[in-house]
């Protein structure tokens, strides 16, 4: 069997795995008893809002992967349709439901609107050699935004322990947190098996792209990288910003960047984190 063939293999498995395993979570197993809600939203409101709006933007992420990759391979179909956009759906709505059982507005969402830069791209994607560069900024762009959420659900979780909100914590933080590693595993596994398949141009193309369409997860525009600066400072990442870099851009490193040794960060990586905490100063 071939390394492709290979790869394919284990990814279906793995889809296979986190459908059985990980369903969409069921609103009905969320407890929203708080003890001080005035101080769970002072605290963590705007994290709330901001990781709810996020999940409950799947739907327009289909519609940009929809655009971008015009022939995905069917296990990428399967992954988005059958296990991410249900489960990330799931997520925005109860994080949202806490959030307004707090007293908060519900999250802004953006559900439809597809950039100029992304049907440009799509439109190029339809020749196979562009579409597998597209392919992989979008698994490079999926490995930063998992790696960026779990990291941020495991800072939430234990600030919502540290405020005493016990049952936020185990039946909300925890369940979301622990479905997003499998999204992670699926964005890294393909990365690594198309980067073994590319062109010499195809990934020089990627390298190019990348430095300049990297952003935060979530944070499409000033205000929103703004947004995710205050969420960084709660949270308490502002304070090594580099550090929260270099965990969420190990395996783009490694992949694009390994012939460039002592590099231990992308500073397209470093660079954007830093902006969004100076904006949000």
């Amino acid at each position: 069997m071939s390394r492709a063939s290979t790869t394919e293999a284990r990814l279906h498995d793995h889809v296979d795995r986190l459908g059985l395993e990980h369903p969409p979570i069921d609103l009905d197993t969320v407890d929203l008893t708080v003890r001080r809600p005035d101080l769970l939203a002072d605290r963590f409101g705007h994290v709330l809002d901001y990781m709810a709006r996020v999940e409950l933007e799947v739907d327009r992420n289909v519609l940009e992967l929809t655009t971008l990759l015009p022939t995905p391979p069917e296990i990428d179909r399967r992954f988005y349709a059958e296990v991410w956009q249900p489960q990330e759906i799931q997520h925005g709505l109860i994080l949202d439901r806490l959030q307004v059982h707090l007293g908060r507005p519900p999250a802004q969402t953006d559900l439809t609107s597809v950039g100029v830069k992304m049907k440009v791209l799509g439109a190029l994607a339809h020749l196979d050699p562009f579409q597998d560069v597209c392919r992989m900024l979008y698994y490079l762009t999926g490995m930063a935004t998992e790696r960026s959420a779990v990291l941020a659900y495991n800072l939430l979780h234990d600030g919502v322990v540290e405020l005493g909100e016990r049952a936020v914590a185990e039946t909300v933080i925890a369940p979301i947190r622990r479905q997003e590693p499998g999204h992670y595993a699926f964005y890294q596994l393909s990365a690594r098996g198309l980067w073994a398949e590319l062109a010499g141009w195809q990934r020089w193309l990627v390298r190019r792209m990348r430095r300049f369409s990297f952003a935060p997860v979530g944070a499409n525009d000033a205000v929103q990288a703004a947004d995710f600066g205050a969420v960084m400072r709660t949270l308490g990442i502002d304070r090594d910003t580099d550090g929260f870099a270099e965990q969420i851009s190990r395996v783009e490193r490694d992949l694009l960047w390994a012939h460039r040794r002592g590099l231990k960060v992308p500073p397209y990586v470093t660079r954007a984190f830093r902006d969004a905490a100076e904006r949000a100063a």
